[in-house]
């Protein structure tokens, strides 16, 4: 399924990314290298776990961090 669309796609492959998720009752903000790169307003995602994915090739995480707000 695809919620919100990223256009432009921001060139982020072959290094270090910093990316800060927001989700607040309904809404979720997605913020790459300080740029926000979505924002989706679903009831589908009041609730529910986190998880952590990607779509081909290589990834790695490093300091990942859950705060409330």
């Amino acid at each position: 399924m695809h919620f919100a669309e990223v256009n432009p796609m921001p060139k982020a492959g072959g290094k270090w990314n910093t990316y800060e998720i927001s989700a607040k009752g309904w809404e979720i903000i997605v913020v790459l290298n300080g740029k926000e790169t979505s924002r989706v307003r679903n009831s589908l995602f009041v609730e529910g776990p986190i998880t952590l994915q990607h779509g081909a090739g290589v990834i790695k995480f490093r300091k990942v961090a859950i705060r409330p707000q």
